[in-house]
């Protein structure tokens, strides 16, 4: 995926069977998959149609060094796919070769998700299913870097800095994330429409309920033992604005959480040329840093 390919169309805001190659056994030869590089796509992770995820696995992987990246696309919570992510998988993956990479999908509002709910329980699972396959993939699924774009990166926030008591998610990078629903409800630039998709996402207006707002906003659970994060964003940003970024930045600065972000003058919702190199090198230095 092209950081840039979620679309910038106001209508959606924030944006089959296991197939596996195995590269290093061309000729037909037979040799330890264990510690071969091994690609699988649609890996289930759940019973709906939705929970599927890609898998990409390193060679020469193993429990104690071999770390974990999951990617999160976006699309407003109600549309969007993991194959968005697959140029950025394509370009990041070479300069990690001590990562596997896990893409995933999760269940949509208005298709077979609820609401947030479903998407929080998914996002659980998706990390659950990766530590019960350890073992068996040869990774270390207690060093995680959480990867998000838009609507994924708002689900990859709030899950790194609400849900991560055991300390698994070391850091997490933010691609134009939603972080405060509340004040995305009351101050955006166009409130019918993302009033309308924050409401089916939560159910309920800010105005009728700003407790669940404030619940599902990662801005108002960053502390001193808050995860490093990597930020980037568009100035011209219409679908999210960067007064989004800029609110959790301070945040995390005023909690002295290590916090880098990138701001792409005149870029919208995604971007493309030299800002998209910058966002792939700036994204892998901060994992090799970070991800210890």
């Amino acid at each position: 995926m092209n950081f840039a390919a979620i679309t910038v169309l106001i209508g959606l805001f924030f944006s089959s069977a296991v197939t596996s190659c195995n590269k290093g056994n061309k000729t037909g030869e037979t040799k330890d998959t264990a510690v071969m590089e091994l690609d699988m796509k649609n890996v289930s992770y759940g019973s709906d149609t939705a929970q599927k995820l890609d898998v990409y696995l390193p060679a020469n992987r193993d429990t104690s060094n071999t770390k974990v990246l999951l990617f999160i696309h976006g699309g407003s919570w109600i549309g969007g796919d993991k194959s968005e992510f697959n140029e950025a998988i394509a370009a990041i993956h070479p300069k990690l070769q001590g990562y596997a990479i896990f893409n995933t999908n999760y269940r949509l509002v208005n298709n077979s998700a609820d609401g947030l709910s479903d998407q929080i329980t998914d996002i659980k699972s998706v990390l659950n299913f990766i530590e019960s396959k350890a073992e068996e993939y040869k990774i270390n699924a207690n060093k995680i870097c959480l990867v998000g774009a838009s609507a994924g990166a708002h689900l990859a926030l709030l899950h790194a800095y609400k849900n991560n008591s055991e300390g698994k998610i070391k850091a997490v990078v933010d691609l134009f994330g939603p972080t405060d629903l509340k004040d995305l409800y009351n101050n955006h630039p166009v409130p019918q429409q993302v009033r309308y998709i924050l409401t089916s996402l939560l159910g309920k207006s800010a105005a009728s309920d700003a407790s669940l707002y404030q619940q599902a906003s990662p801005v108002n659970f960053v502390n001193a033992q808050t995860v490093p994060t990597c930020i980037f964003h568009g100035t011209n940003d219409m679908i999210v604005p960067i007064s989004q970024s800029n609110a959790l930045k301070a945040k995390l600065l005023a909690n002295n959480v290590k916090v880098e972000m990138t701001a792409y003058a005149a870029e919208g919702h995604g971007w493309y040329g030299k800002n998209l190199l910058d966002t792939y090198a700036k994204t892998i230095q901060f994992i090799k840093e970070n991800v210890n």
